[in-house]
């Protein structure tokens, strides 16, 4: 899925200098923006994605079903109880198979390929001016990796929406799941969610790599009072979850109706002849402005708090195999 070493290593010769650079004491280890680096952000971002989203799979499952039937529950605390009685602790998890494969597929691309498209674009366009205009880096980069992410998400995403918002039960096993949506629908059963999620996926993604780049920024220049290199590394950590949370409350407000939409085009059959943009026309207009917004303070909690993980478990597996935190550093000035 990544470029092969040999082709980023050909790609990225001559006096280019990266964009981020690395500390005197990390300069011994993995070299930043090798082919080697770029796997290891994806590594990161597989552990990053796929064990929160596995671990908020119950309050997720509630967030789809209030977005489906907005009278299921009278809140959170009361579908916890009404899962729990009704289903027991299997029942909170349901759909957590999919969830952590597509999820750890989808932090595979999205981490992986932003640190990619993050110095591939700063090359293309030239140190002086990937500093100056850093942000619309962050968000092109981001945009980028979010597009191929969510290809690689879509068809677990279709598979654990109708394992958690279905009537009735939709499968008993995963891989029974798969094959029922394939036989009724072929591939398209799997990806026709993939608009609206990159609809959903990509602002999201955009406002939380840019939002977290820039508060990482501004803690280090306006709130602390050292430089980032003079600060431990349990203490970056610290700046690395703080500034994660942050992002995800913007995240989870921006990408919210679209998110609702997801969780409709998956349970809502489509008329004959009926395209899936039309389709979600309907949906929309059955829904409403306040429609739209249902579950967002669930999905707010859940996207501040899983964002704020994410961005700790990523930057702490960089931090393990010797890489420096992500964001905060000042660009290498011109010689």
């Amino acid at each position: 899925m990544f470029p092969s070493s040999q082709t980023l290593n050909s790609a990225f010769k001559g006096t280019q200098k990266p964009f981020i650079a690395a500390s005197p004491a990390e300069k011994g280890g993995i070299e930043l923006n090798s082919a080697k680096y770029f796997y290891t952000c994806a590594a990161g971002g597989v552990l990053a994605c796929g064990l929160t989203h596995f671990a908020l799979t119950p309050l997720d499952m509630l967030k789809c079903r209030m977005q489906v039937n907005k009278n299921l529950y009278s809140g959170v605390f009361d579908g916890f109880k009404k899962v729990a009685s009704a289903e027991g602790f299997k029942g909170l998890y349901l759909g957590g198979a999919p969830t952590l494969i597509g999820y750890s597929l989808q932090g595979m691309g999205k981490y992986g390929f932003y640190e990619y498209f993050k110095y591939l674009y700063g090359n293309a366009v030239g140190e002086e001016s990937a500093a100056k205009y850093k942000t619309l880096l962050y968000l092109s980069a981001s945009a980028s990796a979010e597009f191929i992410a969510d290809v690689m998400l879509c068809p677990m995403e279709a598979l654990k929406v109708k394992m958690q918002t279905s009537a009735t039960p939709f499968a008993t096993s995963f891989m029974g799941g798969l094959r029922k949506i394939h036989a009724a629908e072929g591939m398209n059963g799997f990806y026709k969610g993939l608009t609206p999620l990159w609809l959903r996926q990509i602002p999201y993604t955009m406002v939380k790599f840019a939002t977290f780049e820039k508060t990482v920024e501004t803690i280090y220049k306006k709130i602390l009072s050292k430089p980032k290199e003079q600060y431990g590394k349990t203490e970056q950590l610290g700046v690395t979850f703080a500034a994660g949370y942050f992002a995800g409350i913007f995240c989870a407000i921006v990408s919210h109706p679209a998110d609702t939409l997801v969780s409709k085009l998956n349970n809502v059959a489509k008329a004959e002849g009926e395209s899936t943009g039309a389709l979600a026309v309907r949906i929309l207009k059955d829904l409403g402005f306040a429609g739209v917004w249902t579950g967002l303070v669930p999905r707010i909690f859940m996207i501040g708090t899983l964002t704020g993980l994410q961005w700790f478990i990523y930057d702490s597996f960089k931090v393990a195999t010797g890489l420096p935190t992500t964001g905060g550093a000042v660009a290498p000035k011109k010689e």
